[in-house]
């Protein structure tokens, strides 16, 4: 595994293997790695002639009143972990990913303001950024996401469309602890008590699942059940819960088809989301 810092450089490698044939998988990343982070390293290991995984933890995507500075971080860790599946880690600086007097951004409007844009503003126009800037020096064929991020997900395939982006997307399923629990980086902040708490989260999911495989396909209804019963947790502070269309997060009043059930909950201080697709 070959760890390249320069933006630069890597662009230059990259170019040299593309002109060789070699097809370019790449899983961006904020490092500290779990299950999740390393189930889109192997898929890649599987589809792709060379692996690029990038660390960097984006400072644009944080808001000031957000945990930047105690976001963890243990960048030996993750080296060890995604060695045996990883040709080049890129693990760029701010200041090579954000020189002095970077100007521009890249917003994808409307779907990038609501749900977790709406409680997080301007964080889908940093995750942009970054995953566009990304793109440009990894100059990838796939590029992989989890599903536990799925309005991101949603919002990086419509701008690979919308900006004519020669890059397929890949989504993977969600990897969830023994108990239901998405794995995600935060999960470390929760104490004990916290962490046994933060499965209301799945478990409504289930509730919401249950109700409409038993008919119940008013969406108002299915989200009043999901309130009260988080709400019965008392750690628990809901943020919001809301049921879309999968592919565009258009708000859904009843459900005729699929719909994608997604939830944001702070437990303790803990910001925490998860998200489940159904079918009637």
């Amino acid at each position: 595994m070959r760890i390249i810092s320069s933006p630069q450089l890597l662009q230059k490698e990259i170019v040299r293997l593309k002109r060789k044939g070699k097809i370019i998988g790449f899983v961006p990343t904020m490092g500290y790695f779990h299950e999740g982070h390393l189930s889109l390293i192997r898929k890649a290991r599987e589809d792709c002639d060379v692996v690029v995984v990038s660390i960097f933890v984006n400072p644009l995507q944080f808001n000031p009143r957000e945990d930047l500075k105690k976001y963890p971080r243990d960048i030996k860790r993750d080296m060890s972990l995604c060695r045996n599946y990883t040709d080049i880690l890129f693990c760029p600086d701010v200041k090579s990913m954000y020189p002095d007097n970077f100007l521009t951004e890249v917003k994808v409007d409307r779907i990038g303001d609501i749900l977790c844009g709406a409680s997080r503003p301007g964080h889908f126009k940093g995750v942009n950024t970054v995953v566009n800037k990304l793109f440009n020096i990894v100059l990838p064929d796939i590029a992989y996401f989890g599903q536990k991020d799925a309005q991101q997900a949603v919002i990086i395939k419509k701008m690979v469309c919308d900006l004519n982006m020669p890059i397929e997307i890949k989504v993977l399923p969600i990897v969830r602890e023994y108990d239901g629990l998405a794995m995600s980086s935060r999960n470390v902040y929760l104490s004990e008590t916290e962490r046994k708490d933060a499965v209301v989260l799945y478990k409504s999911l289930i509730l919401a699942k249950n109700l409409i495989k038993d008919g119940v396909i008013d969406c108002p209804k299915i989200i009043s059940k999901m309130r009260k019963y988080i709400l019965k947790t008392r750690n628990a502070r809901i943020d919001y819960i809301s049921i879309v269309e999968p592919d565009t997060l258009s708000f859904l009043k009843r459900i005729k088809r699929k719909a994608l059930v997604l939830l944001a909950v702070f437990i303790g201080k803990t910001r925490l989301i998860d998200n489940m697709v159904t079918k009637r």
